[in-house]
């Protein structure tokens, strides 16, 4: 899998943005720096998603559908099977194995990934959601559960990508690495386990999701290119 990747789609853009017009513009300027979009629950909110996945398939992009499919198995069954037909290439499931098991039984051509930890959570979060394992060992319980369900990879932090990847061996295994952070992280920031992009990559990731970094530069194209250029030194 990690070979028969195009390295240009490697680079996943959060188009976390507030309305239809705020993400198309943004796509525009971002040209054909970025293949890849990430479309979450901001967007979703707008009731413009599936209009602006149109539009973003209509120009040859690829779609990562970061929506966290979690409730009971036969809804998420039923929103699995109505969103493989609307083009995306990925679709992210969050809960227990049946939740999983029923998301991949109707995932189609789409695949499916589930999440291990997110990575704006650290040791005390979880202390309060009330896991008592350490935070790898939640990533990689979690990952094994995944593929079990007849998912076909997980979203999981780079800090914890290495560590995956020597208990999974699988060339199939798909890990998306959010959190990713091409300079130190800013106080301010949400996300707690970052990395850089070329970390990830080494680590075992075999696509990095880059947002903040991207949309709030000076030149969001160049930033692009910027980190599609590290990318590329990676497999070079």
């Amino acid at each position: 899998m990690a070979n028969t990747i195009n390295n240009k789609d490697r680079l996943i853009f959060a188009l976390d943005v507030a309305t239809l017009a705020d993400a198309k513009a943004l796509a525009e300027k971002l040209g054909d720096e970025v293949s890849f979009y990430k479309l979450g629950l901001e967007l979703m909110m707008t009731g413009d998603y599936f209009e602006l996945m149109d539009w973003l398939l209509a120009r040859d992009k690829k779609i990562f559908a970061d929506l966290k499919f979690f409730d009971v198995p036969a809804t998420v069954a039923a929103a699995v099977r109505n969103l493989r037909e609307r083009g995306a290439t990925y679709c992210t499931v969050h809960g227990n194995q049946s939740i999983m098991q029923a998301a991949a039984a109707e995932k189609g051509e789409m695949k499916i990934l589930g999440v291990t930890a997110l990575t704006s959570l650290d040791r005390g979060d979880l202390d309060d959601l009330g896991f008592q394992c350490d935070i790898a060992e939640l990533v990689l319980s979690r990952a094994r559960r995944s593929l079990e369900a007849g998912c076909n990879g997980v979203i999981s932090s780079g800090m914890e990508v290495a560590e995956l990847r020597k208990e999974i061996t699988s060339d199939e295994l798909i890990v998306i690495t959010p959190g990713i952070r091409p300079v130190d992280n800013r106080p301010d920031d949400d996300q707690k386990r970052v990395v850089t992009p070329s970390e990830a990559l080494r680590n075992g990731a075999t696509h990095i999701v880059v947002g903040r970094p991207i949309k709030n530069a000076v030149d969001p194209r160049a930033a692009a290119a910027a980190i599609q250029a590290e990318i590329a030194e990676v497999y070079a």
